[in-house]
């Protein structure tokens, strides 16, 4: 580095701090011998060909998230067995025992790198059909031989374009065209309001469903705070009961312990809410136990009439990991903990769970407007969707803000401070106190103000990929 100039080893270093951000970031894994980028069911059909391929060669490029750093082995085949896919999200092993029968319970979580990044900067569809914060979740049992999954997605529903009408249906289109090819059938279950904020995106997302005239989609609304509003959580059993019909149909895979394959899974569940953090992964770990309490009985492990609910060592693993799988991939896209997860972990909701949703939208809101452009950077930069430049030109980082956005904010903290302090120590007479709290308060509540009106210049946004080409 020593012919950087001042400027750029400035620049070096915080390049060099990006990628150590992405990569102190929990959730990145590896296997040497196993393909963690495919379902069990996608491995099982695959040709003979394919299972002589190197796990880099036959990796499903949406889950490897350190295909930019392979490159340049992935066209030296000699070097393939050193160079190993990495997939981001969640993963947990569980080794169980229900009637004294020991078995592997396993939950994948795998988030696409196609349109990767952070809660406000990347969200909706792309033109090519990648949607924001997708993610493929795969419950996979072990038992002596056999084995059984049950996969599901969830995505994001955020329709930042509407404007864009056309390009944007022409990008939906894509996306369910590739979906519909990989996983068969889907039934989108929604879990948005139905009024405020959220009603026009419900809306529009429902008109571009039944537009698309697919018969192998199938769209249900489900107004979660709604429905559970007033902790009446017992009610997702309205959704559970609604589905039941379908998730027979769509089934599960499952090979028996002489390598049969006697069940495909013929079509999935797609949760989508305003950023596929909270909602979905309550209503997930629903179906998957409905799921679970198939494949245990027809493997032998749960006996006839035996519920799930009833096994209590095994409910509280279960439990506690699909809770674990929500704060997993809420840190990686928000920067918190997921909400909600009282319920997953206890199956109530509590009081106290109320208050750490409501510190952790705090910390999220915080999180999402003053650091989140730098986390943005930082998985671009690691995916390759920007290259940094070898030359003397200036980079992006370059780019200085305006005086007032440094000035501003510390001229409402300071008025703001002043402000209490005259309140706690009061003046001479009322009138001279009121004065100083009065003219105080005003200067705070007046570049609040003009803070809040050019709320977007001050909010640390992404410097190296433009934004428009994340809408």
């Amino acid at each position: 580095a020593l012919h950087l100039t001042c400027q750029k080893s400035q620049e070096n270093k915080t390049f060099l701090s990006m990628l150590n951000n992405v990569l102190s970031t929990d959730g990145f894994y590896f296997c040497t011998d196993f393909d963690l980028t495919h379902t069990l069911q996608r491995l099982a059909n695959t040709s003979p060909d394919f299972q002589e391929m190197s796990l880099l060669e036959r990796a499903d490029q949406r889950f490897v998230w350190n295909g930019n750093l392979l490159r340049e082995l992935a066209g030296q085949p000699e070097l393939h067995r050193f160079a190993l896919p990495v997939v981001h999200g969640f993963i947990v092993m569980k080794p169980c025992r229900i009637n004294g029968k020991i078995f592997e319970w396993i939950l994948i979580s795998r988030r696409s790198c196609f349109r990767a990044g952070v809660r406000y900067y990347v969200r909706g569809i792309d033109s090519e059909g990648h949607a924001a914060n997708f993610v493929e979740t795969e419950q996979i049992v072990l038992y002596e031989g056999a084995k059984a999954s049950f996969v599901q997605v969830s995505v994001s529903v955020q329709t930042q374009t509407h404007h864009h009408h056309a390009n944007h249906m022409d990008g939906f289109q894509r996306h369910f065209d590739s979906q519909l090819l990989i996983y068969g059938k889907q039934t989108i279950l929604n879990l948005v309001n139905q009024k405020g904020s959220e009603k026009p995106l419900e809306q529009a997302f429902a008109k571009m469903v039944s537009g698309m005239n697919n018969g192998m989609l199938n769209y249900i609304a489900f107004d979660f705070h709604k429905e559970c509003s007033h902790m009446r959580w017992e009610r997702l059993q309205i959704l559970v009961d609604a589905v039941t019909e379908t998730q027979d149909e769509y089934g599960y895979f499952m090979v028996t312990s002489e390598g049969k394959t006697v069940s495909q899974q013929k079509g999935v569940f797609r949760s989508n809410c305003m950023d596929c953090l909270d909602r979905t992964n309550v209503i997930q770990s629903l179906l998957a136990r409905r799921s679970l309490q198939t494949q245990l009985q027809r493997i032998g492990v749960l006996n006839v009439g035996q519920r799930i609910e009833e096994q209590a060592e095994f409910e509280k693993i279960y439990k506690n990991a699909w809770a674990d799988n929500a704060n997993a991939c809420a840190v990686q896209y928000a920067g918190t903990g997921a909400l909600k997860t009282d319920f997953t972990r206890t199956g109530k909701r509590t009081r106290w769970g109320l208050l750490m949703d409501g510190w952790n939208s705090m910390i999220r809101y915080y999180k999402n407007n003053f650091s989140d452009g730098f986390r943005q950077d930082s998985i671009d930069l690691f995916l390759g969707n920007f290259a940094v430049d070898e030359t003397e030109g200036p980079t992006p980082l370059r780019v200085q803000k305006d005086w007032k956005f440094l000035t501003l904010p510390i001229i409402m903290l300071v008025a703001f401070s002043m402000c209490i302090v005259c309140l706690l120590m009061a003046g001479d007479t009322l009138t001279e106190t009121l004065a100083y709290v009065m003219f105080w308060g005003a200067a705070s509540a007046i570049t609040a103000t003009i803070i809040l009106f050019n709320g977007q210049d001050f909010v640390d946004a992404p410097k190296l990929v433009h934004k428009e080409k994340l809408d």
